[in-house]
């Protein structure tokens, strides 16, 4: 049971980053297994537990990222990455196409939410080609997201938007080439104790009528991609 961060999260964090090396890294591995990784996966077991209540017919599971980067993208920066994230998502060979849902510890904030890493083109085309068969649903789900405070909209445009929508609250889904519904903040108290749990839950609560949304879109009819 997940019962909080601690200093020593803080602290390895912080390590990381200014000791990149393998060197340091084995020498306070210890302290990443007991303080960062145990934690991050015991908060991620609780969280997939309860969204297996929510929705247990989606089958899904949960991951926790790996501390280690891809030795072929490090692109001059150290071996190791200096935050952790889970995932509470569908099985799926492309995972970065895929909606999930996610929590991201960093040495200096957290975000959490829900969304793409990076959509394809084919289901921001049947997001549009959803949305202009039925704008109402997509306006309800919008009126929604304006009207709370705990998430914003956060999304990689077009340039040159060629997209109509059928009405102006929704103006900002026809210009999107990626999204995510994200909650970013500092260090907050709750992360040292269960309080972040009931925060999670709250904002996964919210977010999941967007999931059932976007993670259908996949069956929907292949549209013009225009």
């Amino acid at each position: 049971m997940f019962s909080g961060f601690s200093n020593e999260t803080v602290d390895f964090m912080w390590g990381i980053r200014f000791n990149n090396e393998r060197t340091w890294f084995e020498d306070h591995k210890e302290a990443y297994l007991t303080h960062f990784y145990q934690p991050m996966a015991a908060l991620g077991d609780e969280i997939h537990a309860f969204m297996q209540e929510l929705r247990p017919d989606y089958g899904l599971i949960r991951k926790v990222t790996r501390i280690y980067r891809d030795a072929r993208r490090l692109h001059g920066r150290g071996p190791y990455k200096e935050s952790l994230w889970f995932t509470v998502e569908q099985p799926s060979e492309q995972w970065s196409a895929r909606p999930a849902f996610w929590f991201e510890l960093m040495p200096d904030g957290w975000t959490y939410g829900m969304g793409y890493y990076l959509a394809k083109a084919g289901t921001m085309a049947k997001l549009r080609a959803r949305i202009s068969r039925d704008p109402e649903a997509m306006a309800e789900l919008t009126r929604r997201l304006n009207g709370q405070t705990e998430f914003v909209l956060d999304a990689e445009n077009y340039k040159r938007p060629r997209f109509t929508p059928p009405e102006p609250l929704l103006e900002p889904w026809y210009r999107m080439k990626s999204f995510s519904i994200v909650h970013a903040d500092k260090l907050t108290e709750e992360l040292f104790s269960r309080d972040l749990v009931d925060r999670l839950k709250d904002g996964y609560r919210f977010l999941m009528p967007f999931y059932d949304y976007f993670v259908t879109l996949e069956g929907d009819p292949e549209p013009d991609m225009k």
